[in-house]
């Protein structure tokens, strides 16, 4: 097995810059994801991993051989060019390399009759977007659509923020449009969160088959969403401000709805 022992490596210099720059990814295919449950998720979400670089003293062979990923794509590399790749304090000593997926809204399967959707339109923050990934997985919601995306899904903030949830959740990507037409052909009632025409969110009823729509803090929902709407939802402020971080807002009516379902998946 070969050892990589510096950082002036060309294929560790590759991997640095699809830890910094979207376009890397894009181009090659490929992100990074550190840590071993992180890493474990991955192959439970059927990605692929290209290779696994290690710290031998770190991450032993008993740790490899659980991960149950073959010996012939893993790498040695030392602490000093770990601690270069690696985008937590934390250390782990292990790194995969993973093949990116595309989030096609043709590949999503509802299992059930009353599916459960959060919808995240133009989220630009990728703690935010990992944050509402957490609470999707939490609720074991039956998917998450991306509108009018403004970040790479396989941006590391992004997974780092969603504990590696971006990878057990069934997600797709696609426009305002093409998102709320999907919805719409599949007869989901959509409930989107804006101050305009609303009513209070827990007075609706969200046993039904439901998308919940949440936007940007700073513009919020764009028109779109606001005239496909089921019913136009708000979280009643009693305090001095007027709104609330956009991932707090997503968790309180998610489990709101998870509570009209008497929390059955």
């Amino acid at each position: 097995m070969k050892i990589i022992s510096s950082i002036q490596n060309s294929y560790i210099k590759d991997l640095l810059k699809l830890q910094d720059k979207s376009r890397e990814r894009k181009k090659k295919g490929l992100f990074l994801v550190e840590g071993q449950r992180e890493i474990s998720l991955v192959l439970k979400g059927n990605y692929e991993i290209d290779s696994i670089l290690f710290v031998a003293e770190v991450f032993s062979k008993e740790k490899a051989i659980l991960l149950n990923i073959p010996t012939s794509k893993y790498t040695e590399i030392t602490k000093e060019v770990y601690q270069k790749l690696a985008y937590r304090d934390s250390t782990e000593g292990v790194i995969a390399v993973v093949k990116t997926k595309e989030f096609k809204l043709d590949n999503i399967e509802f299992n059930t009759p009353t599916p459960l959707i959060l919808v995240l339109e133009g989220i630009e923050k990728p703690g935010n977007l990992g944050a509402m990934l957490r609470t999707a997985d939490a609720a074991k919601l039956d998917a998450v659509f991306i509108a009018n995306p403004k970040t790479d899904m396989f941006n590391p903030n992004i997974i780092r923020s969603s504990v590696g949830c971006l990878f057990t959740n069934q997600i797709a990507v696609g426009s305002s449009e093409d998102v709320s037409n999907f919805l719409k052909n599949k007869n989901i009632h959509i409930y989107s969160a804006t101050l305009q025409n609303s009513n209070e969110y827990h007075k609706n009823d969200y046993t039904k088959p439901t998308a919940i729509a949440v936007g940007t803090e700073a513009t919020g929902l764009t028109q779109i969403w606001r005239d496909v709407a089921t019913q136009n939802i708000n979280i009643p402020m009693q305090g001095e401000i007027d709104s609330m971080n956009v991932s707090v807002a997503a968790a309180i009516l998610t489990f709101e709805a998870k509570r009209q379902r008497e929390f059955k998946i």
